[in-house]
């Protein structure tokens, strides 16, 4: 027998929503919360790997080296989940399933790090980071929505 004043996560996940909703995007841009991407190995495990990362007009964007267990499965299959969460009361979660599109071009490559790092590192350091980061070998990965649920208040 349930509790009837228990609410399960159930009741929550079905809140639909987009990249484009200010609420969501607000939630995602908060402060320095890390993503959590999920990917699939070449031989079919689930793979999750923490991420720093940004919003642009298309999508949410983040860096990755090619030769990196992300970089090689993105390339291979694009299907890809992130999720961002809120680990203190209210409690709540971004979660964009989508599909990854990767991108070696140089001068992408030096805006999308100089960005990430201006978020988590602060502007100080933003250049510096950039073109540490923005080199042969990395790729910018951007993750096209297909589909965003959330829920920002899970206390509430």
């Amino acid at each position: 027998m349930s509790d009837p004043g228990h609410v399960g996560l159930a009741a929550y996940v079905g809140a639909m929503s987009s990249l484009t909703d200010p609420e969501v995007r607000d939630f995602l841009l908060s402060g320095t919360r890390t993503g959590k991407v999920a990917y699939t190995a070449a031989d079919g495990r689930p793979l999750a790997a923490p991420i720093w990362f940004t919003i642009d007009e298309d999508g949410l964007v983040f860096n990755t080296g090619r030769d990196t267990a992300k970089g090689r499965s993105l390339a291979r299959d694009p299907r890809v989940t992130l999720v961002v969460d809120l680990e203190e009361e209210p409690y709540g979660f971004v979660q964009v399933q989508g599909v990854a599109e990767v991108s070696e071009d140089p001068d992408e490559l030096l805006r999308t790090a100089t960005a990430i790092a201006r978020r988590y590192v602060g502007e100080e350091v933003a250049e510096e980071y950039g073109r540490r980061n923005g080199v042969a070998g990395e790729l910018v990965v951007r993750v096209r929505p297909t589909r965003v649920i959330a829920e920002m208040n899970m206390t509430g």
